[in-house]
């Protein structure tokens, strides 16, 4: 294997999967939350600046083409469990995430049933696609996390009268606290929209992968 750049982005984008989760082990929300926000907003960027990086100089192998479906897999499944975890099982989020989920088992097991023949499953653009909107709606619904509990941490010691009052208008919101109620609720209503909008794309190009494989899973005739 060749230690280049897009080869090394797409190891360490694969290592950075499982270090979403590992922030909310060892740091307090909501610094769990940025700190998972901004390592996955960083790990999605290298995505393309590896691609970008291996058509411009000629750097492209099979190793990264093996690995780089690998490491997004792992970035967005990892994402969206602990989303979900977070969400209290949120049904709007829980049923796109099981659509995205399925695909890309549904999707695997097809390429390791095919074997040798699992190069006609190649990435399509609208694979790419929903890839991107993907990472896009689960970095907003991590920025969401970010907004619920800087609102927490500033309602930490007030009663819910007080909470109600600042919200309302009765008393003078001093602290951001409507600010952070309408980020939180905007943030999370257009990372739901995305997430739909991503589970739409990734059942398609389910369906894409197992027309172009229905040929091949076939039994032939005695």
């Amino acid at each position: 294997m060749n230690w280049n750049v897009p080869n090394i982005l797409t190891v360490l984008r694969l290592l950075a999967a499982p270090g979403v989760a590992i922030m909310f082990l060892f740091f307090a929300r909501p610094w769990a939350d940025w700190f998972a926000l901004v390592l996955f907003v960083v790990a999605a960027v290298t995505d393309w600046i590896d691609g970008w990086w291996a058509r411009e100089y000629n750097q492209e192998s099979r190793f990264g083409a093996m690995l780089d479906p690998i490491a997004d897999k792992a970035m967005v499944v990892i994402a969206l469990l602990v989303i979900t975890g977070f969400s209290g099982m949120n049904p709007w989020i829980l049923l796109p995430a099981t659509v995205i989920l399925f695909r890309e088992v549904f999707v695997s097991g097809l390429r390791e049933f095919l074997g040798a023949t699992a190069g006609l499953l190649k990435v399509t653009k609208l694979a790419k696609w929903k890839t991107t909107a993907q990472m896009t709606a689960i970095a907003v619904l991590f920025a969401a996390g970010v907004f619920e509990h800087a609102f927490l941490e500033r309602t930490e010691g007030m009663d819910l009268p007080m909470v109600d009052s600042i919200l309302t208008g009765a008393v003078p919101d001093e602290i951001g606290l409507t600010t952070m109620v309408q980020a939180e609720a905007t943030t999370f209503l257009i990372g739901v929209i995305l997430l739909w909008v991503a589970a739409a794309l990734t059942a398609m190009t389910g369906w894409d992968y197992f027309s172009k494989a229905k040929p091949h899973l076939r039994d032939t005739k005695a």
